[in-house]
């Protein structure tokens, strides 16, 4: 079965490249294909950092829309790869680097604010769109990223911020040139991927430890609140006024 990437590695540095046009948006079982990956690269010797960047018109939109507008029962098994996925880069013992362009919404924001590392070209935006498609999700991966309010800002209108705004939160690292992308990811993986790998390691850990709460609990938390939100008829009509390009029709008061 193919897979919606290509992967390398060279002089300790793991390059994971999403390569699934049009938008990189992956079905239930290739969001399971990510996973595996980024968690086996975590126990390859070979690997002592992990970049993960994309080819086409954005890093990444997240699910298939169109899988789950044809069977949204799918959506447990789209949220065990999303689930997978995010853990899979946040507790990974090598440090992951992400390297953004174009469009950054749903499972890429999960996938960048799981990550250690954000660098981010100038096209770059980001956004949650998941009230808009009749979803949740999301917002603990981008609160690791953004300050409350802007989270919520941003989930409640679905409208993006640009790279720069993102920089200026301290969410990206650094803002380049699309050409620049790739070369600078790999300027700081190989500064990284010189030291010890068991230092930075345990340095991880520590980290990852000391953060406020714990990340994949509270992502199990909103997808408690997705699986609320696919019993709603206005979650299916959010689906498929997206798939079919029309305005929504909502039924709900609340």
């Amino acid at each position: 079965m193919s897979k919606p990437f290509k992967l390398s590695i060279e002089n300790g540095v793991a390059e994971l490249i999403f390569d699934k046009p049009p938008v990189n948006a992956f079905s239930s079982v290739e969001w399971a294909q990510i996973a595996a990956e980024i968690e086996a690269l975590g126990t390859n010797d070979d690997c002592r950092v992990i970049i993960i960047a994309a080819e086409g018109r954005g890093f990444c939109a997240g699910v298939d829309i169109k899988e789950l507008d044809a069977n949204d029962s799918l959506i447990v098994k789209v949220n065990k790869g999303n689930y997978d996925t995010f853990k899979a880069i946040h507790i990974n013992d090598k440090p992951v680097i992400v390297a953004v362009h174009g469009f950054v919404l749903g499972g890429g924001i999960g996938i960048s604010g799981a990550a250690d590392i954000i660098v981010a070209s100038e096209c770059a935006t980001f956004a949650v769109p998941e009230v808009d498609r009749g979803a949740m999700g999301g917002g603990a991966h981008l609160q690791r990223m953004f300050p409350v309010q802007k989270v919520r800002y941003m989930y409640f209108t679905g409208l993006p911020i640009d790279a720069q705004e993102a920089y200026r939160l301290g969410a990206v690292e650094r803002v380049v040139p699309r050409e620049e992308l790739l070369p600078v990811a790999r300027e700081i993986a190989a500064a990284i991927a010189e030291k010890s790998p068991r230092m930075i390691a345990l340095a991880k850990e520590a980290l990852t430890g000391i953060e406020d709460g714990n990340l994949e609990d509270k992502y199990r938390s909103e997808q408690g609140f997705t699986l609320e939100a696919y019993q709603s008829p206005d979650s299916a009509e959010s689906r498929d006024a997206f798939v079919n390009k029309r305005d929504a029709a909502f039924t709900e008061k609340k």
